[in-house]
């Protein structure tokens, strides 16, 4: 049985951000993003979805986006997507998966699967090349699943990604990414650190 979201209005990105700064997870430095860019600062979600009721304001908060689509499922890449899928599926009462990569490729494991019935829903904790995110959509086309939409706790692409399928996210933030070889930090010296969950 599908249960619904309670209908409220969103939180704003001042409500969101707060929770971030409260749990001490924008961090400051020089950061390598997954996506290989460098970054002056980094969203750790984790240091906010490990207090439970964060989680489940900001994922109950994302699934009313997606709640009148009425999904199926909930597909997100390990490992910072998983708690997202979780809570995001739990508040609309409907499957939440990951898909992880073997061999370099994204798949789904774990007895996992999805078909022409389903309709879903791909979300992560942040997006900002959304490449690992578009990796997820490949999976779930590929099993022949309806694609109905993209959700992100944060997105700091800057507006700039078309997923083909209506992006919601719950904060916005532009913090510029640079490449390697025309990162000012790297230039200045100063040691990077890698804190995200995807190896080297």
């Amino acid at each position: 049985m599908r249960c619904a979201t309670n209908k409220r209005d969103i939180m704003d990105n001042n409500e969101v951000l707060e929770i971030f700064q409260k749990t001490d997870a924008l961090l400051k430095g020089h950061f390598k993003l997954s996506s290989g860019l460098h970054s002056g600062q980094y969203l750790q979600c984790a240091l906010v979805l490990q207090h439970p009721q964060y989680a489940q304001l900001l994922c109950r908060q994302l699934a009313q986006e997606f709640a009148e689509e009425k999904p199926t499922a909930i597909v997100a890449p390990a490992l910072g997507g998983v708690l997202v899928s979780y809570e995001v599926a739990r508040s609309l009462g409907c499957r939440s998966l990951f898909t992880e990569r073997e061999e370099g490729k994204m798949v789904l494991r774990r007895g996992f699967g999805l078909g022409s019935s389903d309709r879903v829903v791909v979300v992560e904790d942040v997006v900002t090349t959304g490449a690992s995110t578009r990796e997820v959509i490949d999976v779930v086309t590929q099993a022949g699943a309806r694609l109905i939409g993209v959700g992100a706790i944060v997105d700091r692409s800057g507006e700039t990604i078309d997923f083909g399928v209506p992006f919601k996210s719950l904060l916005a933030l532009n913090i510029k990414a640079f490449k390697p070889e025309e990162c000012p930090l790297c230039k200045r010296g100063i040691p990077i650190v890698k804190p995200g969950s995807r190896p080297t």
